[in-house]
């Protein structure tokens, strides 16, 4: 059965940091981009980060580039994502997500999903 769990999420006040994991079972992780998503109350799913099979490519969106850190560790199926300098903007719902495709943007690409882990920003 193919698995991913996001963990890691809670509540921080502007400012701070969280770190969110994502484990994958179920199918060969190392083959597959990662992805992180989020959805905000009343708002479309944005993409925020991705990182490529091999870990070598990585993307940003603008919203969060300098802030947040992706990265992987194959040998324990689990990709990071390091939240710095959180602003209430960031409160959302953080997904993961895997894709056969060398780095995808959109979620469409995306094969498998999380259940997702709420990420909020106090002011």
């Amino acid at each position: 059965e193919v698995q991913l769990v996001e963990s890691g999420g809670g509540l921080v006040q502007a400012g701070g940091s969280l770190r969110l994991s994502c484990a994958a079972s179920g199918f060969t992780f190392s083959a597959y981009a990662i992805g992180w998503f989020r959805q905000a109350p009343g708002k479309e799913r944005e993409g925020v980060s991705c990182i490529s099979s091999s870990g070598c490519t990585i993307h940003y969106a603008d919203s969060v580039k300098g802030r947040f850190t992706i990265s992987r560790d194959n040998a324990k199926n689990t990709v990071y994502l390091q939240m710095n300098s959180l602003v209430p903007e960031d409160t959302a719902v953080y997904y993961c997500a895997a894709s056969t495709y060398y780095l995808a943007a959109r979620g469409v690409e995306y094969d498998y999903w999380g259940q997702g882990t709420q990420v909020t920003v106090s002011s």
